[in-house]
């Protein structure tokens, strides 16, 4: 019974870390309101580690989508295969990288196909620099580095749209 308890415990846990509302995107979840990057803010280039194992330099030279994810979030995966289909369906130009902000579990990517490239988080500090509060968050920025728009949560189609334009 107590080992049971720990588990449902841990679930909720693990709920209230990345679960946001599955209705209406953008929609904040209930209690203190996390610290998100905002439209207008600039953020710096990074070098990560690809889940292939190759080094990434993302520098913002072309209109750019990040999709902050946690292999271990249920929320992200409602918006994994959202986001591939965007992907496919995405203009030239537009370049697009996920970044999983924890390690997943062995064969995770065997099991959830993503179709666009991911990068590993290079570090605890790295979520912070980016107000990384909360997941998943799509999250577009134009060349240079400057963010154009903040997605948080589930993002309906047309919504995710707005994210993958040209």
């Amino acid at each position: 019974m107590r080992s049971m308890r720990g588990r449902k415990g841990a679930w909720a846990l693990l709920l209230l870390a990345c679960a946001l509302p599955a209705a209406g995107a953008d929609t904040p979840p209930a209690g203190p309101t996390p610290v998100l990057l905002k439209p207008g803010e600039t953020i710096p280039p990074f070098e990560a580690t690809g889940i292939n194992g190759e080094i990434r330099e993302i520098k913002y030279k072309a209109p750019t989508v990040l999709v902050f994810f946690l292999s271990s979030c249920p929320v992200c995966h409602q918006m994994i295969p959202e986001w591939n289909q965007a992907f496919e369906r995405k203009p030239a130009g537009v370049e697009v990288v996920g970044v999983l902000m924890d390690r997943e579990p062995p064969g995770f990517f065997a099991v959830t196909p993503v179709q666009f490239p991911v990068v590993r988080a290079p570090s605890r500090e790295f979520g912070k620099i980016f107000k990384v509060a909360r997941v998943p968050i799509t999250l577009r920025v134009a060349a240079g580095g400057k963010v154009e728009d903040v997605g948080l949560g589930v993002l309906d189609p047309i919504r995710l749209g707005e994210f993958f334009r040209r």
